[in-house]
This record gives C-alpha cells, sequence and structure tokens, in this order.
C-alpha cells in the first residue's frame, strides 16, 4: 500500500502529539490558531452570502480559533455576535489572545445575543472532548438547531467524540465541518460522518506523518492505485486469474451468481461456477461467460476448484456441517478465500475452526450481526469498529472487511482504512454477494488481499453511488466497467 497523505486519519492523541511537535518546532501556538480560524472564515465566506453570524466560543483552543474567525469575519464585513461560556473568563495562552484581539463585546451564552443569526459556528469544544455537553452549550445548540441554522462546527461538532464517532450524549447536525491537518475517526465513522456534514480539511502549516508511521486511512485510489491489475497488451484470459464461486443448492443459487459475475466484471479471466447436482440445471440456465462444474460432495469440490487462484464461499451457502466441511476443502487448495454470509454463521460454534482455515491472503467479509457471530462481544466491548475490525483481523489472522455505511478493512498487522463513499442505495439483498466477487475477481489477478478488500470495497460504493436510486443487485456488475474506465483514466493521468 503506497498511501497519500492526505488519507491519514489521525486519533486525537495523533493530532495533540503533531500539534506539540509544531510548537516545539518553533510554530507558536497562537500562529496556529490564526491559520485555523482563518481557515473557518474562509469556507464560510466561500458557501454563504454575507449574512449575520453568530459565533459560539469554548474555554479551549477550540474557542480561540473561533474568536479568530468572528474577527476575520467581521474584518470582511460581516456582522458577527460572540457568545461564550462562563469558563470563558479563565482563558489562558494562546486562546486567552486570540480572544482579546477579537475585541468586540462577548455575550454570555443563552443570553440571547445573536440568536436570530441565520449562520452559527459552533466553536465551543474539539475532538478531545469526553464528557457530555453542559447545560449552557447543549442548549445554545439545540437552540441554533430548532431555528434551522446554518451550523458550521469547528474541528468536529460539539459534543461528538473525536476517536468513536459517537455523541456524547448529543452532538448538533452540522452543515460544515472545518477540520484541521488531517481527518479524525469521528469525521469518517458513523454517526459522527452525518452530523458532520460536508468536511474541509484545512493545513495549518503542521509537519505531516512520517511516511509509513500512520496506521488508519480514509479509503481511496490514492492508497492502491498503483497496485491494480490492468491486463498487458499481450495477457492471456489464463493470465488474469482463475475465480471459482460455490453455489448453494437449486433454491438458492442467484447470490453466487451474482458473485461470479462481479468477479468476471473486475477482471478475472476465468470464472468457475461450483454447483451442487441440484442445483445445475437452474444455473446453466441462468450462466454464460460464467463456466459451470458439478460436485457432489466436499471432495469433490477441491477437486473441481482445481488450480483456482481465488475462491468466494459463503453467499446462499446453507449453513451446516456441509458448508463447513465445503470451506476446509477449499482451504487445502491454496486458493485465497473470500468468506461471506453462510459460512461464518456455520462457524459460530466454532471461530477457532474457522480461523485454522485461512491466513493472511484470505478475507473475511461480515455484515455487522455475522461478525458478532464469529468475534462475539468485539463490536459492543469496542469504542468503535476501528478498533473492533483490527482485534478480529488480528484474532483470525487475516483480512476482515467489516461492512456497512462505515466500512473498516483491517490487516493483522493493524492497517486499517475506511471506506467513505457508500451510497444507501447499496443497501439492498445481494448487494454484499457483488462486494465478495469483486474482491475476489481481484485477488484472482494477484492483487494483494488487503489492498483488493479496500479497492473492492470503493468499487463497489461507487458503482453504488453513480447508478442511484432504484439499484438492485443485478445492476452492481453492470456498473463495474464506468468504474474501471474511470480508474485507468486516472492510472494514466498518473503515469
Amino acid at each position: 500500500m503506497h498511501p497519500g497523505e492526505a488519507s491519514d486519519i489521525l486519533t486525537v492523541a495523533e493530532m495533540t502529539a503533531a500539534d506539540r511537535a509544531a510548537e516545539a518546532a518553533g510554530a507558536p501556538v497562537l500562529t496556529l490558531m490564526e491559520r485555523a480560524g482563518a481557515a473557518v472564515a474562509e469556507a464560510v465566506q466561500a458557501r454563504r452570502a454575507r449574512a449575520d453570524v453568530q459565533v459560539l466560543c469554548g474555554p479551549g483552543n477550540n474557542g480561540g480559533d473561533g474568536f479568530v474567525a468572528a474577527r476575520r469575519l467581521r474584518e470582511a464585513g460581516w456582522q458577527v455576535t460572540v457568545a461564550a461560556t462562563d469558563e470563558n473568563r479563565r482563558l489562558t495562552g494562546a486562546a486567552a489572545e486570540a480572544a482579546a484581539a477579537w475585541g468586540g463585546p462577548v455575550a454570555r451564552l443563552g443570553d440571547g445575543a445573536g440568536d436570530d443569526a441565520p449562520i452559527v459556528i459552533d466553536a465551543l469544544f474539539g475532538a478531545g472532548l469526553s464528557r457530555p455537553l453542559g447545560q449552557e452549550a447543549r442548549y445554545a445548540l439545540q437552540a441554533a438547531q430548532a431555528r434551522r441554522a446554518w451550523l458550521v462546527t469547528v474541528d468536529v461538532p460539539s459534543g461528538l467524540a473525536g476517536d468513536t464517532g459517537a455523541p456524547l450524549g448529543y452532538a448538533p447536525q452540522a452543515a460544515l465541518t472545518v477540520t484541521f491537518h488531517r481527518k479524525k475517526p469521528a469525521h469518517v465513522l458513523e454517526p459522527g460522518r452525518e452530523l458532520c456534514g460536508e468536511v474541509v480539511v484545512a493545513d495549518i502549516g503542521l509537519a505531516p506523518p512520517a511516511a509509513g508511521s500512520s496506521r488508519l486511512h480514509e479509503n481511496g485510489p490514492s492508497l492502491w492505485l498503483h497496485r491494480f491489475p490492468w491486463p498487458r497488451t499481450n495477457t492471456h484470459k489464463a493470465e488474469r486469474g482463475r475465480l471459482v464461486v460455490v453455489s448453494g443448492h437449486a433454491w438458492t443459487t442467484g447470490a453466487a451468481r451474482l458473485a461470479s459475475r462481479a468477479g468476471l466484471r473486475a477482471g478475472a479471466g476465468l470464472v468457475t461456477l461450483l454447483s451442487p447436482l441440484d442445483a445445475l440445471a437452474v444455473n446453466a440456465a441462468h450462466l454464460e461467460a460464467v463456466m459451470l462444474k458439478p460436485f457432489d460432495n466436499d471432495g469433490e469440490l477441491q477437486h473441481a476448484a482445481g488450480d483456482a487462484d481465488a475462491a468466494v464461499i459463503g453467499p446462499a451457502a446453507g449453513v451446516g456441517a456441509d458448508t463447513r466441511a465445503n470451506l476446509m476443502a477449499l482451504a487445502r487448495t491454496g486458493a485465497a478465500l473470500i468468506v461471506d454470509a453462510d459460512v461464518l454463521t456455520s462457524f459460530r460454534e466454532a471461530p477457532q475452526d474457522l480461523f485454522a482455515c485461512l491466513d493472511r491472503n484470505d478475507v473475511l467479509t461480515p455484515h455487522p450481526g455475522e461478525f458478532e457471530r464469529v468475534f462475539p462481544g468485539l463490536l459492543t466491548a469496542s469504542p468503535e469498529r476501528i478498533t473492533a475490525a483490527r482485534t478480529a483481523a488480528e484474532r483470525a489472522g487475516t483480512v476482515v472487511l467489516l461492512k456497512g455505511t462505515d466500512t473498516v478493512v483491517a490487516a493483522p498487522d493493524g492497517l486499517a482504512v475506511v471506506n467513505t463513499n457508500a451510497s444507501p442505495w447499496l443497501a439492498t439483498a445481494g448487494s454484499g454477494d457483488v462486494l465478495a466477487g469483486i474482491i475476489a475477481g481481484l485477488i484472482a489477478q494477484g492483487m494483494d488481499s488487503f489492498e483488493a478488500a479496500c479497492a473492492g470495497a470503493w468499487m463497489h460504493a461507487e458503482a453504488g453511488r453513480t447508478h442511484g436510486p432504484g439499484l438492485v443487485s443485478e445492476d452492481l456488475p453492470g456498473r463495474i466497467p464506468a468504474v474501471l474506465a474511470d480508474l485507468l483514466a486516472r492510472s494514466k493521468a498518473a503515469s
């Protein structure tokens, strides 16, 4: 993986360390605060016509950013009212200097000053808050929400935990969030991502993390496009990889066909659907470029998989001993396994038996319910999905893709990405089967399993986004060529 700097996601502690490193290197805190406040003011001016603004300032550096933004907007001719918490009387350091430079009146939060302003800047508390909002702060933000003010938040909406994306009781819905240097987990994890609205990341002059030091990234082509398995002019179909997909029985065949077609569209050269005998006729009636092979037991399945490079098992495969045996048979072939759906449920009583079949080249693709069956308690014990996915990947010794609006992909060594381009139109039956097929198709072509999972998640989401309303899972494979064409154009532009 070759991450771009802009993809880094920093925890609150990592951001604090970056601030302190800048200060130690000679950058005054007030200088950084001036840049941050200016970025907030510029973001507002770029998006809204001149109007009255109410700036709500808290007691720390976040409040200092607010005082700078207020001054900058006033200097640009905007009508600005500042309201602050009682704690602002104890401002020290750069925040106190920023408040002094504002030079205008400061109302007490809740006194009604500026309460008719159509634009509100929330500079009360930043990502490091670890307790629920006090009553005066909460009431001020709720009042802004009630009158439908256009809410701009500094760093994160006040009351949102920076490392989890979860409100600490209450956090407002922002139209725009301006953060600094890098995104935090709250900007990419739900419900924080939704509450932040549009997110602008402003450069305030902090040094980037050392190359390779960041272990968490926002998913996107900059992470994996340089390793994408494009065919050469003389590439043969067999060189593009052999993918097999295990079908369910006669009455549950559609999911595996969706995965097969997606793998073919993603570029796998040869895709074969491995079918139980009772499902041969129905599968044959629906297949064209995807080939078909029968099997009647796990031994025959292992033989039919042959020299496959990747195998998908789980979509509507059936829950029980036969599916467990089939998974173990595929593990003996050496193919990279993309394990989904019914396989995960089949091992709920003995997840260690599943993990014993896996290695770093395999990928588990659970939705939260399936995740809980194989990794009981992790999602409830973990502060957020990133930690849960990382812990699961380490425990299973394989790549884990935890599906959702904020899909997380984690490797056993702790490297993780969060996918942020998902569309609500993907919430439809069979969507996950297509995702499994895309990932498998990329792995079959030789792409690293972690990078293939990242690329597959992004491509799948992009296919859903570009289709829009009315999407059904059968539409998704047909959207993949347009996504690939866009990626190819980006690849050529970068070379």
